[in-house]
């Protein structure tokens, strides 16, 4: 008997669909806050759904991207955990939602170098992020990004600055 999308899950039905064994599971809990089952008699844990999509960015920050323990930490802190739902997803739409607010309140703040991945030494380009621009397909020699372009090279960025940050780690 399958259970409905909105049911609570137990650590080990967690466990067995994201193919993390469930001590990897129980020691996240200690390492991030904001992972918080329920717990009952006993001590048996049920995760909620958004508990589950968290883990799951979690999963794919640690496991896909190459980010520490403390790097998906200071992500969760600096973007929130809908952030990290949303790249767990993939859903690249929600992500660039999310730079753009982020973008927009520092900007009302007066600091646009406080970015997503950290503080960059350059001032990021206003057109990569999409700011001002028109949306829609563009064509090639209009010198505009589309919004899928913008959304890969934005992408692709925060690989870069992982791979750099995790370089001069090791330097």
């Amino acid at each position: 008997m399958d259970k409905s999308p909105d049911a609570f899950r137990t650590i080990s039905e967690v466990a067995e669909e994201l193919d993390l064994p469930q001590h990897v599971l129980r020691f996240w809990e200690t390492r991030f806050a904001q992972i918080k089952p329920m717990k009952r008699g006993g001590g048996r844990r049920y995760y909620r759904p958004q508990d589950i999509d968290l883990i799951k960015g979690i999963r794919h920050m640690l496991y896909d991207q190459g980010y520490t323990i403390k790097g998906v930490q200071k992500l969760l802190r600096e973007n929130g955990n809908q952030f990290v739902i949303a790249i767990g997803r993939g859903d690249v739409a929600a992500v660039e939602a999310i730079t753009q607010k982020k973008l927009a309140e520092a900007k009302e703040k007066g600091a646009e170098e406080e970015m997503l991945v950290g503080k960059p030494r350059a001032k990021p380009s206003r057109r990569f992020f999409g700011l001002g621009g028109e949306e829609g397909p563009v064509s090639a020699d209009d010198g505009r990004l589309s919004r899928d372009n913008r959304a890969l090279l934005q992408e692709t960025l925060f690989d870069l600055l992982e791979c750099k940050r995790l370089l001069d780690q090791v330097r």
